[in-house]
């Protein structure tokens, strides 16, 4: 189970004792190095995995839009992203166990396999030791692949589907799944299926390895509280 967190939520000491790690934003879409330096803090007292979350570098929305901007620049902004959060795990003696891209990057590097290539080349310092967590049957996870870097295949927990496996817009009323129970059916579909049950009522294939909770969807503590102690009883557990 992870959460993208530093994103102004606020809620990280609740979420941390129940997840297995985290995607502490550096600054692209949100963060900066004292809010870093508070959540890494925090991951290392309850022991929770941590990882690098880069974006395009847009505050004003939040990371969540395309940017139509230099491929150099691009992958500099994530370069610089990634090491202002490692320059501060190195103080605190903690290694970067993974990197998760953000928002529409995220989303945009799943479909465009030439964005996707970009991001693999801006990350390819991290490459033997680092994750990348990955959409699965993404661009991104192929190419990933065909370079040999380290992936864990990611699902959202708290987000509906398309049949593509794109997610349903934020826009959308139906874009998240904000209650416990319908979050943990949604969980248990994929873990023990490896389908999940999609916007348009189909089920379609997907693995998952890692569960991402949002740490600003309404009610994330209340629905990671929830799967901690519902999942065992379906024979799933977080593992620390």
């Amino acid at each position: 189970m992870n959460c993208d967190v530093g994103e102004g939520a606020g809620n990280e000491a609740e979420l941390f004792p129940l997840i297995s790690s985290c995607n502490i934003a550096c600054g692209g879409h949100a963060g900066d190095a004292a809010s870093m330096q508070r959540i890494i803090r925090l991951a290392k007292k309850f022991k929770v995995k941590v990882g690098a979350h880069p974006s395009y570098p847009d505050k004003e929305n939040f990371g969540r839009s395309p940017m139509d901007i230099p491929s150099e620049v691009l992958v500099q902004s994530i370069q610089g992203q990634i090491a202002d959060l490692v320059s501060i795990l190195q103080k605190e003696n903690i290694r970067l166990h993974h990197i998760k891209a953000h928002g529409a990057l995220y989303n945009t590097i799943a479909k465009d396999a030439e964005l996707a290539e970009l991001f693999l080349r801006a990350v390819a310092e991290y490459k033997k030791d680092s994750l990348i967590y990955v959409p699965y049957a993404s661009e991104i996870a192929k190419k990933a692949v065909e370079h040999d870097f380290l992936i864990a295949y990611e699902a959202f927990a708290d987000r509906n589907y398309h049949t593509d496996l794109s997610l349903v817009s934020r826009s959308h009323p139906q874009a998240l799944i904000t209650s416990p129970e319908a979050v943990l059916k949604h969980i248990v579909q994929i873990v023990t299926h490896q389908k999940v049950r999609t916007l348009s009522d189909c089920t379609v294939k997907i693995l998952a390895e890692t569960f991402c909770i949002h740490s600003d969807t309404p009610s994330s503590f209340e629905i990671v509280l929830y799967l901690s102690a519902a999942l065992p009883k379906h024979s799933i557990r977080i593992k620390k």
